[in-house]
């Protein structure tokens, strides 16, 4: 597994490598712009120049933008579905723009409203994004915890989105253990994995799962509230992670840490820790 970190963008994208680099990472999380707006500006040519040759250089792979977190393609109101359709495409852009081979997406929320219908909307979304912009890029979305109205804490989100989906070909799952934890699935036992992984295979298929998003969970198991941690000290704990990392299904796939930080340290000895905790 290629494990990394998501990495702050403060200054400009050519400080991100060796940002990476100095938190061992060999995989990379960014935004590509504020995450809590709208607005965004035309990312400076110089600076894309200088975090593409630092990401060759340190032979860092893959590359992964997250979305923004106000888009929500199941919208019902018409501008904002528009908006939030328009802001996909600027990313998916962006995305290729910068060299990333997947961008992430909330799956977004119902707002209360019909969940199948809203579920539809986001299929829908996704394929007029699809049509309009043309690139490499893969679209994963991301699993979450299930808070209120939120949709994707459960497979069976994943397999109508997917079933609805043109070109199913430029589209995958990112799964966040902490959210997966938090949603139900208890990943801190051998039967909870395997059930998960096997859910997993029989509504989407493992081989729509890209990527990880590696965080214990300060909240237990059901809790549907999103609360990151560090690896191994939350309810998750460090042989629920060492199950995680060693698994047949999951090593081979990129690992990235959205781990708390107050600083460095707290990523070097995340980084430390999940490391440990391969091969044994």
């Amino acid at each position: 597994m290629r494990f990394g970190f998501h990495i702050s963008i403060a200054g400009g994208l050519s400080k991100v490598p060796p940002r990476a680099k100095a938190k061992g990472c060999e995989a990379i999380q960014i935004f590509s712009r504020n995450p809590r707006g709208w607005k965004y500006s035309p990312l400076p040519p110089e600076e894309v120049e200088g975090f593409r040759a630092g990401i060759s250089q340190e032979g860092i792979e893959p590359v992964v933008v997250h979305m923004p977190y106000l888009p929500n393609l199941a919208n019902p109101q018409p501008e904002s579905y528009r908006r939030s359709l328009d802001s996909l495409c600027a990313d998916l852009r962006r995305a290729d723009l910068v060299g990333a081979k997947y961008l992430v997406m909330h799956v977004g929320s119902s707002l209360g409203r019909d969940r199948k219908r809203a579920i539809e909307r986001i299929a829908q979304g996704i394929n007029e994004t699809f049509q309009l912009v043309e690139n490499g890029v893969i679209l994963l979305l991301e699993n979450t915890a299930g808070a209120g109205t939120e949709l994707g804490d459960r497979f069976e989100s994943f397999q109508l989105i997917f079933a609805g989906i043109l070109q199913s070909q430029r589209i995958g799952i990112c799964l966040d253990t902490a959210h997966l934890f938090e949603a139900g699935y208890d990943l801190s036992s051998p039967q909870g994995l395997e059930k998960a992984l096997q859910e997993l295979d029989q509504l989407i298929g493992r081989q729509k799962l890209y990527l990880l998003h590696l965080n214990d969970s300060k909240t237990p198991c059901g809790s549907r509230s999103d609360r990151h941690w560090h690896i191994g000290e939350g309810y998750i704990g460090l042989e629920g992670f060492r199950r995680i990392v060693n698994h047949p299904k999951l090593k081979d796939l990129p690992g990235i840490m959205e781990t708390p930080r107050k600083s460095d340290q707290d990523d070097l000895r995340n980084m430390e820790v999940i490391r440990g905790l391969v091969g044994k």
